[in-house]
């Protein structure tokens, strides 16, 4: 080989590549071939620039979702496949075609992607940590703003024609956030964190729920009763799964008020609905939810002290942006051998 090939870590899939393709008198080798099994939800409104990818290898993009069945057709005389919050069972990659080599995940979760499968096939599979915190964060806090200045419950009342609020004394909850205690479970992550420098900067009290001694640490009990906002910010696994039911939802007080940006089924959703239909707690703010998006008879669409977003936390045009850079990072430093954000499988 040429010193240019020998320069390439020799158990990079680039090198599998040349040595396989590459000679004096051969072109060289063609670029991997890369997936994006539902770009739709991904570039949305066609403006994301995927370049940095398409420096790497060559792009084949399908917009819609897939069923498994469709997956394991879009996949066929792919290397690198590109999925987003789409599940990607086990039954399926045992079939994927032997050219993947990697699973890439658009997202900070993963628990769409059956990793023991991935694993078994010798599938390496990444995710892009971090790439959203600041735009979660934000929307997080556009909630809690809300909520204390009954921004949506005024607007439905003037569309409804109602102009009480301008006739006579204020109709609605009207409250400062100084002061005020919010309590993140699950806290002590990026999202969590940036969220605690902005309800600090308006003078609020942070209490974090944490496996390790923090001053401002609360066991989940006493943070469900004590605090006046609670925000989600912890992983979704067996232990966390409908963390917030029935019996967590009666500890918080009256005027609290929940909101869930992390993963929908943190909460038994039907056990919120009756809360909030009960008026046990003030309101909820859903960026997610069980079932995504609800079925078309939910509650949730209608009920007066809900705000609900359709995941839109990620959504925002530079953190996707953002997102894809992430992808195409990942993606080049796969191909050299030197993956980085790799999930442990």
């Amino acid at each position: 080989f040429s010193g240019t090939v020998s320069a390439i870590p020799q158990k990079s899939p680039l090198f599998e590549m040349a040595a396989a393709g590459y000679s004096s008198d051969r072109p060289p080798a063609k670029k991997m071939k890369v997936v994006l099994i539902n770009a739709g939800r991904l570039d949305f409104d066609n403006a994301l620039d995927l370049s940095k990818i398409e420096e790497h290898a060559e792009i084949t993009r399908y917009q819609s979702d897939a069923s498994p069945e469709e997956i394991l057709e879009r996949v066929q005389g792919q290397d690198i496949v590109i999925s987003k919050e789409i599940p990607v069972p086990g039954h399926i990659i045992e079939q994927f075609p032997a050219s993947v080599r990697l699973i890439q995940e658009a997202g900070t979760g993963f628990n769409n992607v059956d990793l023991a499968a991935a694993k078994a096939k010798g599938i390496t599979v990444c995710n892009c940590p971090a790439y959203s915190s600041d735009a979660v964060a934000h929307l997080v806090f556009t909630m809690i703003l809300n909520f204390s200045c009954s921004l949506v419950p005024q607007m439905r009342m003037l569309q409804s024609g109602n102009r009480d609020n301008f006739t006579k004394c204020l109709q609605v909850p009207h409250f400062e956030l100084q002061g005020k205690s919010l309590g993140l479970i699950g806290g002590s992550g990026g999202i969590g964190s940036k969220v605690a420098t902005l309800a600090e900067a308006l003078g609020m009290k942070v209490f974090v729920t944490s496996r390790s001694p923090k001053p401002n640490a609360l066991p989940l009990e006493e943070l469900l009763k004590t605090c006046d906002f609670v925000s989600l910010h912890c992983p979704l696994n067996a232990e966390t799964k409908h963390l917030i039911n029935k019996d967590t939802l009666k500890l918080m007080k009256p005027t609290a008020y929940l909101i869930n940006s992390g993963r929908g089924s943190l909460i038994k959703e039907t056990d919120l609905i009756e809360a909030l239909q009960n008026k046990t707690i003030a309101g909820a703010g859903l960026d997610v939810q069980e079932t995504e998006p609800p079925p078309a008879d939910s509650p949730l669409y209608t009920l007066e002290n809900v705000i609900l977003t359709p995941h839109i936390g990620w959504k925002r045009l530079e953190t996707r942006q953002r997102l894809m850079d992430i992808v195409a990072d990942n993606i080049g430093a796969f191909l050299q051998g030197a993956p980085v954000n790799v999930v442990p499988l």
